[in-house]
């Protein structure tokens, strides 16, 4: 995707109220079903931070980034 094209669509979905971050329908609560905790729930930091030593490869980077998400403001 060109940059141009990019910043089009971040800017559209910006403007809808929508962050630049998407994740498929499909990947959709995986990192609470391998936490364990019900949909709606926040992960407790101690399960995000197990998934990340011990997880399956896909699970290590799920809880990377949530981890790294807590730090945002949003």
């Amino acid at each position: 995707m060109g940059e141009e094209s990019y910043d089009k669509v971040f800017k559209a979905r910006a403007k809808a109220g929508k962050s630049g971050i998407h994740i498929k329908a499909s990947h959709e609560g995986r990192l609470h079903a391998a936490a364990g905790v019900k949909k709606g729930e926040k992960i407790p930091l101690k399960k995000e931070e197990s998934l990340k030593a011990h997880g399956t490869p896909a699970e290590k980077k799920q809880a990377n980034f949530a981890i790294n998400a807590r730090k945002w403001k949003h």
